[in-house]
């Protein structure tokens, strides 16, 4: 059965008021969602990928929410994706009608977005882009995303995660054959 946000878990501190980054603390209070900052948790090393997050939350790899920036025709755009998925590239570029759809460059996602790979929340960000979430994240009362961090997350229904995402509910998921 999937942990509650307010579960305590071995690796992951108690809520901490400075555990978001400042940037996604802001963005949050700016979204009169100042009441989550409380709730975001704080590892004591990095959590750089969808599976060290769930294992340091003790939650199932698919209540991860990823934050990926992509560039379709050289625009960025976000793609939500639960943490046991990959994302199909040709999937994505045929729901944009773009000519081709990549993985964005380092610099390119920190010029967007405003935070680094590994750290990427799914709002809050520098820049507005359009933004894809896939469908397999609504398959959890409850899942995590990054809070402006590496080292932070945060619990959200993701009905209202993607409403403040502002994201279109779309099928993007690699299938595995």
């Amino acid at each position: 059965m999937p942990r509650t946000p307010t579960t305590t878990v071995p690796f992951m501190t108690a809520p901490d008021e400075n555990a978001a980054s400042p940037r996604f603390a802001e963005a949050l209070r700016d979204l009169g969602l100042g009441d989550l900052i409380p709730q975001v948790r704080r590892f004591p090393d990095a959590t750089r990928t969808a599976a060290e997050a769930a294992a340091a939350i003790g939650c199932e790899l698919s209540q991860i929410c990823k934050s990926l920036i992509f560039a379709a025709d050289g625009v960025p755009v976000l793609v939500l994706m639960d943490g046991a998925s990959r994302v199909d590239v040709e999937l994505v570029r045929r729901e944009l009608g773009a000519e081709k759809v990549t993985r964005a460059k380092v610099d390119l996602v920190r010029e967007t977005t405003g935070y680094a790979i590994g750290g990427v929340p799914p709002f809050g960000h520098r820049s507005k882009t359009r933004v894809l979430a896939d469908r397999s994240l609504l398959d959890h009362e409850t899942v995590w995303a990054a809070a402006g961090t590496p080292y932070a997350v945060f619990p959200m229904d993701p009905k209202t995660l993607i409403t403040h995402a502002g994201g279109t509910l779309v099928d993007v998921r690699e299938q595995t054959p």
